[in-house]
């Protein structure tokens, strides 16, 4: 007995589920931090050289640790139901295919990024590099909900090229931005254990650095809005713009805050959280400057694959 096909309602979904999966690592990862726990687990991919999984001895901090490491599976299951659905789907839609692989091998890429953190200590530069596979997984995933809406014929411009490119230039400014911000939180306080590293640069210059990357990239939104404006850039757009711009905003005053109040753990969970969303926002913004249409190859496939079952 064969299974039922996946419908475009079901892959968009999962697609969604995907998107949701790997931010919500992006928060858990962070609380594993935030908690101390970074090394509640000593060791990888065992919890310890005794045990694959957590034990009393080790704690709160294992718990934590050892959760974070389970909820890596969550995130498997959504990408890989997605990525099974695209493989069903008819019409063929090796778009789908193609994104939807890319999400399936970056949970073990960032698991064993995660396995490296732990065997170097939390070494900061590490622990960046760990960050930063996350808010690509994220585009990925924002560009893969995208095409599930759409058809998989060539994409047509919505916008004027330059414009288009203005979009990039404020999503590759987004990634300067989390990089930047997680060299600042590896010359501060929230290490993820007391035994590890910091990098040993000033915290004040990294923070104004990062300070004016964000002013750069708030520039650039602004500058995009208005230019999605004056071309008369599909509503869609502008809307995909507005929403960055608020959430940038936001994002930057919750920044300030936690820097003048030393860094509280709910506000730097908070920020976290603002971080993926933000990466989300602007690669929804460069999808939304073009669109596709049913590709005619896709159609004359669904055809064939209806009249097998006639």
């Amino acid at each position: 007995m064969s299974l039922p096909r996946p419908t475009a309602a079901l892959m968009r979904r999962l697609a969604v589920a995907a998107l949701v999966a790997n931010v919500g690592i992006v928060v858990t990862g962070g609380a594993v931090r935030l908690t101390g726990s970074g090394l509640g687990c000593p060791t990888w991919p065992r919890c310890s050289a005794e045990s694959l999984t957590t034990h009393p001895e080790l704690g709160i901090h294992g718990t934590i640790e050892f959760g974070n490491r389970l909820l890596t599976f969550a995130v498997a299951i959504a990408v890989g139901l997605a990525w099974l659905a695209a493989l069903r789907l008819r019409p063929r839609r090796p778009d789908l295919v193609r994104l939807s692989t890319v999400l399936l091998l970056g949970v073990p890429f960032q698991a064993v990024m995660g396995g490296v953190t732990v065997l170097t200590e939390l070494n900061p530069w590490v622990v960046s590099a760990h960050f930063m596979v996350s808010p690509a997984l994220i585009a990925v995933a924002v560009v893969l909900v995208r095409r599930t809406r759409e058809g998989g014929g060539a994409p047509v411009p919505t916008v004027p090229s330059a414009v288009r490119r203005l979009a990039q230039v404020a999503l590759a400014a987004t990634f300067a931005v989390m990089y930047a911000g997680t060299v600042v939180t590896g010359s501060g306080p929230h290490a993820g254990d007391d035994r590890a590293p910091r990098n040993g640069l000033d915290s004040a210059m990294l923070s104004q650095l990062h300070a004016d990357l964000v002013f750069l990239l708030v520039g650039l939104t602004v500058g995009l809005l208005l230019a999605l404006h004056a071309t008369g850039a599909p509503p869609r757009a502008r809307r995909a713009a507005t929403w960055l711009l608020a959430v940038e905003l936001a994002q930057g005053g919750v920044g300030f805050v936690q820097y003048a109040t030393d860094l509280p753990v709910a506000l730097v969970g908070l920020h976290l959280l603002g971080a993926a969303v933000t990466v989300a926002m602007a690669a929804w913004v460069v999808v939304g400057t073009q669109e596709r249409a049913d590709d005619p190859a896709g159609s004359a496939d669904e055809d064939q694959a209806r009249l097998a079952t006639v």
